[in-house]
């Protein structure tokens, strides 16, 4: 018999199935087993190689890239140190560039250093 996830909601271990789904015999929380795949695999950003990036991870910017609403340009071979990753924006980095400060990146703009 397979190990049955964990409640996403409560984190009790007692989950059992019902068809397709998965319930919760304490909160009656009820979800999808494919759910829980695609949650997990959603929560992994990559750099434009296919690495995978984690907090703190060092980048380095692969091409130019213009500032919207200013001249600076941010040269291709920048480094950007101590990465933070933002699962809630398409500008999955957040950083500070010597001389620029803070901001939001793409990760397909970035290898890992």
């Amino acid at each position: 018999m397979s190990q049955l996830p964990s409640c996403p909601k409560c984190n009790c271990e007692y989950t059992y199935e019902d068809g397709e789904m998965l319930i919760c015999p304490e909160c009656a929380y009820e979800w999808s087993q494919n759910a829980v795949s695609n949650e997990e695999s959603s929560n992994v950003i990559q750099d434009a190689h296919g690495a995978i990036l984690q907090d703190g991870d060092t980048v380095v910017v692969i091409k130019d890239l213009k500032l919207k609403g200013s001249s600076t340009v941010i040269k291709g071979g920048t480094k950007v140190k101590n990465i933070r990753l933002n699962f809630e924006s398409d500008h999955n980095i957040d950083c500070k560039i010597d001389g620029i400060g803070a901001m939001g990146l793409k990760s397909e703009f970035v290898k890992k250093a």
